[in-house]
């Protein structure tokens, strides 16, 4: 099979969907790799790494291939020509652009489809990127504190630590708390669903008030939608904890649904000036009633982000994380070299996005209003 790699067309994205390792697995296995030259660069992946692994790096207008795979999101425009593409998709979003996928007769699978089971495991670049994206936001949140993190005892006296406050305990929120934690903060988190509780608590940091609902937990481990008086109640419940914080890094997002806000602006102005708020719900509408994509907005001297490509921050091992995550699906796709789209088949039903000239997935058809 002929497998090209994009060049990320979003500014500031500095992944790349395959790594030189990657492309040696698929080498090996017989496919041929086209990568374009510079692609890899900003991930400190220069282009000799890849000619060396086998790839062909090629200039110029992009070749036909069987196989685009790409970061993503991605538009038609940008992945032509080709028969099928492998990247982050955002679907549910973007049901108009999976239609003039499906009709010119694209094959595509969204990696942010991928189930969460133990055989797709090695495919899940959700929770590989989280990783990513939650390490990143301590980071960036650190660097633009006006304070430490740890505790400090010098001769000019004793420096507390400073409060880090995670709002969802997903992949994303666990990786934040223990980054946090290693750096020293005095470190709390919260989500709605029961199990979290023990999962915050086992990285040392602590779980602090607010209702919980097994209900809002959904069969992938996803959090689900809640009733507003509960959400009435978690806003309620978090208000000092958000007030007391140095930092607040929220993660929780609803998979096909506006972010559920759990901070609101009465509570970003009751914080100290020169805290920090992350908010890498951004993209989904933010957790964070103050939130603007990308953007820096200053509430009476704190800070609020909404960076949408903090992944990307880690652009080298977020790389290598997402090519192994393609690679095992193109693997689990292709055992014989050429792509099988098997609509039975667990993965396969709930990946690919478009085939043979259809949207396969419900939940597009239905945001496009053509139903279930």
């Amino acid at each position: 099979m002929l497998i090209r790699v994009l060049a990320e067309p979003r500014p500031g994205d500095a992944r790349v969907a395959l790594v030189p390792r990657s492309v040696a697995t698929l080498v090996g296995a017989g496919h041929r790799v086209l990568f374009p030259s510079g692609a890899g660069a900003a991930a400190g992946l220069p282009d000799r790494s890849y000619s060396d692994a086998g790839a062909e790096v090629f200039t110029g207008p992009p070749p036909a291939a069987d196989l685009v795979v790409a970061v993503g999101p991605v538009n038609l425009e940008e992945i032509l020509p080709t028969g099928s593409v492998i990247a982050f998709l955002d679907p549910l979003g973007r049901p108009e652009e999976m239609a003039r996928l499906a009709e010119a007769g694209v094959t595509a699978l969204a990696m942010e489809l991928i189930p969460r089971t133990t055989q797709a495991q090695a495919m899940d670049a959700l929770s590989s990127q989280a990783t990513a994206a939650g390490y990143q936001a301590v980071l960036l949140a650190a660097a633009r504190l006006p304070r430490f993190l740890p505790m400090m005892m010098t001769a000019a006296g004793t420096v507390p630590p400073a409060k880090v406050l995670v709002l969802g305990a997903g992949v994303a929120g666990l990786q934040a708390i223990a980054t946090a934690r290693r750096l020293g903060a005095m470190v709390s988190g919260y989500d709605i669903r029961p199990a979290a509780a023990e999962q915050v608590q086992s990285l040392g940091a602590t779980f602090v008030g607010g209702p919980l609902e097994a209900a809002a937990e959904t069969s992938g481990g996803y959090a689900g939608e809640v009733a507003e008086d509960t959400r009435a109640r978690q806003l309620a419940a978090l208000a000092p904890h958000v007030e007391a914080a140095d930092i607040v890094i929220t993660t929780a997002q609803v998979p096909g649904k506006p972010a559920p806000r759990l901070v609101t602006r009465e509570m970003v102005e009751a914080m100290r000036p020169g805290s920090v708020v992350i908010d890498l719900a951004a993209s989904t509408g933010g957790n964070c009633e103050v939130t603007v994509p990308d953007e820096e907005v200053d509430v009476e001297g704190v800070l609020v982000l909404g960076p949408r490509d903090l992944a990307s921050g880690t652009a080298g091992h977020a790389s290598e994380m997402y090519s192994r995550n393609v690679t095992a699906l193109i693997r689990h796709l292709a055992p014989e070299g050429d792509l099988v789209i098997d609509p039975s088949e667990p993965i396969t039903a709930a990946a690919c996005v478009t085939h043979g000239g259809d949207i396969l997935v419900p939940a597009v058809r239905a945001a496009r209003g053509g139903g279930a």
